[in-house]
């Protein structure tokens, strides 16, 4: 995928359903996997996209870009935030859908974009 941003948050709920579509399973678990170290992966409220700008702005304020940071390649505020927010998720796949709480989506998270990334998806079928 492609970020357009330093900081936003994607929802990928879509892209991540349409895998378990084609792959048809009914019950599993799945595993999603963020392979970058300035990028992260959670699940939160999609429904208000005023939460994804919330959560970004409030790391922002918390996590400044421009600190007094001894990693000197202009992105350790990308690195923190990415360690706070997370590298994976696991999720339970339930009668063909992801099993989630009210309102809830998966999203992937850009700290030091813009730039093409990836995410990793394992299904393992129950």
């Amino acid at each position: 995928m492609s970020t357009q941003n330093r900081c936003q948050l994607l929802d990928i709920t879509r892209e991540i359903m349409r895998i378990i579509e084609k792959q048809k399973i009914k019950e599993g678990v799945l595993h999603i996997f963020c392979p970058h170290t300035t990028a992260a992966v959670t699940v939160n409220e999609n429904y208000d996209p005023s939460v994804q700008s919330d959560i970004s702005k409030t790391l922002s304020k918390l996590i400044p870009h421009h600190a007094h940071y001894a990693h000197t390649e202009g992105n350790a505020d990308a690195h923190i935030k990415a360690a706070v927010m997370g590298s994976s998720r696991t999720l339970f796949i339930h009668n063909g859908t992801i099993a989630f709480g009210s309102w809830q989506g998966i999203y992937f998270c850009e700290f030091d974009g813009p730039r093409t990334r990836e995410v990793w998806v394992k299904v393992l079928k129950e």
